[in-house]
């Protein structure tokens, strides 16, 4: 029996996809893998026969990575899972920004009791709330991965210029650009030409307070960010000076933050970009088939921490090892099988690689475990 932690609720259809033999609960012991949405990994000890974690979801903010990679813990997300969900959001977002829905919204509730003069009241005070239209415009979006483009397309299908900027983008995702998208070389050109901005980072030291008082002082006058990747993206000072000084006009994110609720210029979401069934139904989907392949066949995608690794459907014996990616490793782990393998494979990111061999025979795992710089060894 194969037992799977479930760190959050975790939707049946997605557990579902587990094959027979593997025991699903919030309580297990030994859990051979992780599966998670919000929960924080970050206090918690990780048990030596965890060999996986999925977060369904794109965010691993939550995750410990660097110790999961230290003690050879492959670590999945689920990109592009949530996509549709977030895009919607933030093209709500969009008119949230312009046209001061919420707060012409809080404002018409205090009308209640006011009886017949509720109209009188409303066409007096209606021009308080008066925004721009979308069309036409300059939407920036940073970041053009699976959420940055589906925003992008919308936009443009609503009428607005699009440009964006991703150092990251390969020629596959350009294609799947709308016609008329401008894709710039430049973040701080497309800061300046942009209308509104909407972020799609992820968070990481280089990408903290992204948006800060540099950047803003060289955007538009009356800019409208929208924010619905992470909210240190935002160093929350520099928007707060922004907001005042009519740099930027409004703020729209999913992440609030205490010194940014109420502020007028802001509408907080509460964290709903994912929160659809279909979203989580695809997450949870995803997240099982990636670790069902890689527990049971050592096969890795869509890993945040070990190299995407396509292996042969049928295998004898197949031997997987998580190692440092250092020269002549992977050759002292093929001379460690005392075999030739009927399949080789070594695949290396971000200093950690991967190695997996086939074979016919027995094989000696400790022998490959002693080797310095090895992380984790297994036998499938």
């Amino acid at each position: 029996m194969t037992n799977i932690q479930t760190l959050n609720k975790i939707a049946a259809c997605g557990l579902a996809q587990f094959p027979a033999g593997y025991n699903c609960g919030d309580a297990v012991e030994a859990p051979a893998a992780i599966l998670v949405r919000s929960a924080s990994l970050h206090e918690t000890p990780l048990d030596p026969a965890t060999l996986a974690i999925a977060r369904a979801g794109a965010g691993v903010n939550n995750i410990p990575i660097e110790a999961c990679t230290a003690q050879g813990v492959c670590v999945f997300n689920t990109p592009g899972a949530n996509a549709n969900a977030v895009k919607e959001l933030v093209v709500a977002g969009l008119f949230l920004a312009s046209r001061k829905i919420d707060a012409a919204m809080v404002w018409c509730r205090g009308l209640k009791g006011e009886g017949e003069n509720v109209g009188k009241l409303v066409e007096k005070g209606k021009s308080a709330f008066t925004g721009p239209e979308i069309l036409g415009k300059t939407l920036g979006v940073i970041g053009l991965g699976a959420i940055g483009r589906l925003v992008a397309n919308a936009a443009a299908e609503l009428g607005m210029r699009v440009i964006g900027v991703d150092p990251y983008l390969t020629e596959t995702g350009k294609a799947e650009l709308c016609a008329g998208i401008t894709v710039l070389e430049d973040a701080a050109a497309l800061i300046a030409k942009s209308d509104y901005i909407s972020l799609h980072l992820p968070l990481a030291k280089e990408t903290k307070g992204y948006i800060n008082a540099q950047s803003l002082a060289a955007a538009k006058e009356g800019l409208r960010l929208l924010n619905f990747s992470r909210a240190e993206l935002v160093d929350s000072a520099s928007l707060l000076a922004a907001l005042e000084s009519g740099r930027v006009a409004a703020y729209v994110t999913d992440f609030p933050r205490d010194e940014l609720i109420g502020v007028p210029g802001v509408t907080a979401i509460p964290h709903l970009g994912a929160s659809t069934p279909e979203s989580e139904d695809n997450c949870a989907v995803m997240a099982v088939r990636q670790l069902t392949a890689y527990l049971e066949r050592g096969e890795i995608k869509n890993s945040v921490n070990l190299p995407s690794t396509e292996l042969p459907a049928s295998f004898q014996t197949r031997v997987t090892v998580i190692h440092k990616a250092e020269e002549g490793l992977p050759e002292a782990i093929l001379s460690a099988l005392k075999q030739t393998p009927v399949a080789f494979v070594t695949k290396a990111t971000q200093g950690v690689a991967y190695t997996v061999a086939d074979t016919a025979g027995a094989v000696d795992a400790p022998a490959i475990a002693a080797l310095e710089g090895v992380l984790r060894v297994r036998v499938i």
